[in-house]
């Protein structure tokens, strides 16, 4: 029995995973919850990959690149692409706020409202100094993201500039980062059942019922991310990574299937970089260095949806909107996505900041609370899939890519 579940590709048992556990989702109702503690389980161990992985795979990616000079070329390639596609998914989510108008007429009594969040009160340059740890030991505690990766630059470029002396660390990075990887390998085989689990949990909560009253902002949210995955991601690969569209999504399909599930994209950066690294064919050095960075700062789905949800709410509360407005909101979700953790919920955080710019009420936010879980799942699967896109695309322009095994990967 074990041997026919194992030669099963595990993409295939997570996808199925995923139909049943919507099936049982819809079918058991609000009880389904009580099997959500499988899901809780697999996201803690996934998630307590995270630091370890993200310190050991991104100095030892710096330290393979072998020169400061190369390290520039990736790291500006990168983003460039970050914040180019960035822009394109803030003023994707205004026209079709701008277009479909899913705030207007809307019967507010219809929906049931949760909390209205209480402002955030970080100004810029909390946000820049935030970055910098005060403690390394300490962030890796507090799995904060952002500065962990600051620090691993930076021991990641001593290494560089320590030249012969720092060979010795090399190693030991080295295989920090693959004894990582083989532990990755070990949890990800509790993929299926985190996710039925956690689909269950999701449709018996929500029900078909929640999503009516909101149905045309969850729609546009889903018809949002899809083009940017459909159409960015597959132009940029196309035109300026020149690799095969069809090959990619195929490469990352474990990535996509864990991104929609535990709807965080720290969560499933373990299973990115497996898949950008055995599937797509791309560098450990460019893979390492990409996506731990595209894991925290490019979230063009929750730019696109940050710009959609203003609209929604402007629309909602008679809130007039100038093109200059316009051009502030696409900016600050471009930013406010940057600033968004990697977890599930963060762009609601987020939404604090883009409204109080243009005037926005911040009861909006309670309006969207209660499905805010549904359109996160799909807006996570575009910033993981971006992360990947990119990656691959660097790694093609930078001669780090290895087109044959991104051709010819099937499964792993």
């Amino acid at each position: 029995m074990l041997a026919f579940w194992f030669k099963i590709p595990l993409w295939q048992r997570v996808i199925a995973a995923l139909i049943l556990g919507v099936i049982l989702g819809l079918w058991w109702g609000p009880d389904a919850e009580q099997i959500k503690w499988i899901g809780d389980f697999f996201i803690k161990s996934i998630k307590m990959l995270v630091v370890p992985l993200i310190f050991f795979s991104l100095v030892s990616g710096v330290a393979a690149i072998g020169d400061l000079r190369k390290l520039g070329r990736v790291g500006g390639r990168a983003m460039i692409l970050f914040i180019i596609t960035g822009q394109i998914a803030a003023w994707l989510g205004l026209f079709l706020g701008t277009i479909f108008k899913p705030g207007s007429g809307l019967a507010k009594d219809a929906i049931n409202k949760g909390e209205t969040p209480v402002p955030n009160e970080t100004t810029a340059v909390d946000m820049i100094l935030s970055i910098i740890p005060e403690s390394p030991v300490q962030v890796m505690a507090d799995a904060r993201v952002l500065p962990l990766i600051v620090f691993a630059l930076l021991v990641g470029i001593g290494i560089l500039m320590a030249k012969e002396d720092g060979k010795p660390l090399i190693k030991i990075f080295d295989s920090g980062a693959i004894v990582m990887q083989k532990i990755t390998m070990i949890v990800m085989e509790l993929t299926p059942f985190g996710v039925f689990a956690l689909m269950a949990w999701v449709a018996g909560t929500l029900g078909v019922d929640a999503l009516q009253a909101l149905g045309k902002l969850v729609f546009l949210n889903y018809l949002g991310c899809l083009l940017i995955i459909g159409i960015i991601y597959s132009a940029m690969l196309k035109f300026i990574g020149k690799v095969p569209v069809i090959d990619f999504f195929r490469g990352i399909i474990d990535a996509i299937a864990v991104s929609y599930s535990t709807a965080s994209s720290n969560a499933t950066l373990p299973v990115t970089l497996r898949c950008a690294q055995r599937n797509l064919g791309v560098s450990k050095s460019v893979s390492s260095f990409v996506i731990s960075l595209g894991a925290t700062i490019n979230m063009n789905g929750t730019a696109m949806y940050l710009g959609l949800a203003t609209l929604f709410g402007a629309q909602i509360f008679g809130v007039e909107l100038s093109w200059g407005q316009y051009g502030l909101i696409a900016i600050l979700s471009t930013l406010g996505a940057i600033g968004a953790a990697g977890i599930p919920g963060a762009g609601l955080i987020m939404m604090a900041l883009v409204f109080g710019a243009v005037g926005v009420p911040l009861e909006t936010i309670a309006f969207v609370a209660g499905v805010d879980r549904i359109m996160d799942m799909m807006r996570t699967t575009t910033n993981v899939s971006g992360d990947a896109a990119v990656a691959v695309t660097v790694a093609s322009m930078t001669g780090e890519l290895d087109k044959e095994e991104l051709i010819s990967a099937d499964d792993v």
